[in-house]
C-alpha cells in the first residue's frame, strides 16, 4: 500500500452545535478552525469538517445489502488498527452510542474479513469504522 495521507470531508449538519459536542465529546475529535458555519475536526487523523444546512425533512437514508446487514448510503468513516477498532467500539458502547449496526466481523472467514460498524451522528449521517486483521486485505477481490 502506498504513504496514505489525510483525507478531507465536509458533511452537512442541521444543529451545529449538537454536531460539535458529539464529535468532540463522543468521537473524541480535536476540535480545530471553526466559523458560525462549520467546525474543523481531527477524525483519527484525517479533516473532517460539519457545515451548517438547514434540516431537509425528505432527507432519508438509502441502504444497500451487504452480508445479511442493511447498510447506510452514504456514509464515511475510518480504517483502524484492529486493536483500535476494538477499544473504540467498547468506549461508544460505554457511551450508549446507538449502532445501526452493532460491531461485528463482516465475511468472517472470507476474503476482505473485517471488523465493522455503523451509527449516525445527532444530523442523521451515516459513519462506518472497520478494521482489518490483515490490512492486504484492503483491497483484495
Amino acid at each position: 500500500m502506498q504513504n496514505v495521507t489525510p483525507f478531507h470531508i465536509a458533511i452537512p449538519v442541521h444543529n451545529l452545535e449538537e454536531c460539535r459536542i458529539f464529535y468532540k465529546n463522543t468521537l473524541n475529535c480535536k476540535e480545530g478552525r471553526s466559523s458560525d458555519h462549520w467546525v474543523d475536526f481531527n477524525l483519527f487523523g484525517h479533516q473532517l469538517v460539519i457545515h451548517y444546512k438547514p434540516k431537509n425533512e425528505n432527507n432519508t437514508l438509502h441502504h444497500n445489502q451487504v452480508d445479511g446487514q442493511a447498510v447506510p448510503v452514504p456514509h464515511y468513516g475510518v480504517v483502524l488498527p484492529w486493536d483500535i477498532f476494538h477499544s473504540f467500539a467498547e468506549e461508544l458502547k460505554e457511551k450508549k452510542v446507538t449502532f445501526v449496526i452493532d460491531p461485528y466481523i463482516r465475511f468472517k472467514g472470507e476474503t476482505g474479513e473485517q471488523a465493522t460498524m455503523f451509527f449516525l451522528d445527532p444530523a442523521g449521517n451515516a459513519l462506518e469504522f472497520k478494521s482489518f486483521k490483515d490490512m492486504s486485505q484492503l483491497f483484495t477481490k
